[in-house]
């Protein structure tokens, strides 16, 4: 019989690449984000056409392409804002998870814009993560991002030798010099 696998504690992976699991579940749960805002815009759609027009109610049927092309907006607009302005979605959040550039600073607007495009387009692209020696996606290789585990935020944390805490001059925590 084989011994159980060690559980890795946040402290020890902090700073390091992020996996094909992790980053697949952080991606369904932006998707699920994502159609929850887009059921709350048809709601509200059929809300203020109710209050305009008159009864009934009705959510909208504008067909599967256009819920699709209004879905796939949605979503690289909440991608790209997400990675913009704070490193992170809600999926990304949830899982702990932080995107860069290579030398661990925020991604900027149009990088941001360009990552976001390239995950809605080539979702598929998380399968390069097994192969790619970084641990980086299809859309990380053409962007210049990463995506490192980071339970503790943007500055505490983070492994000595890890290229962000290189980057930026930060050390472990252990060591008692980490700017908070």
């Amino acid at each position: 019989m084989t011994a159980p696998a060690r559980t890795r504690r946040p402290q020890e992976v902090q700073g390091r690449p992020a996996g094909l699991v992790s980053r697949t579940v952080a991606a369904a749960a932006d998707v699920l984000v994502v159609l929850g805002i887009l059921l709350a815009v048809q709601a509200g759609y059929a809300a203020a056409r109710r209050l305009l027009v008159g009864p009934p109610f009705a959510f909208p049927d504008p067909g599967p392409g256009a819920t699709a092309a209004l879905g796939s907006a949605i979503l690289v607009g909440y991608l790209a804002c997400g990675w913009f302005f704070g490193g992170r979605t809600a999926g990304n959040q949830l899982m702990g998870l932080r995107v860069t550039d290579r030398s661990g600073r925020r991604l900027t607007a149009g990088i941001a814009l360009l990552r976001a495009l390239l995950c809605v387009a080539l979702p598929w692209g998380l399968l390069w993560i097994p192969f790619s020696r970084r641990g980086a996606s299809l859309q990380d290789a053409v962007t210049g991002s990463t995506v490192v585990h980071d339970w503790y935020g943007r500055t505490r944390g983070r492994a000595a030798g890890s290229p962000s805490c290189r980057a930026t001059g930060l050390r472990s925590p252990d060591r008692g010099n980490h700017m908070t």
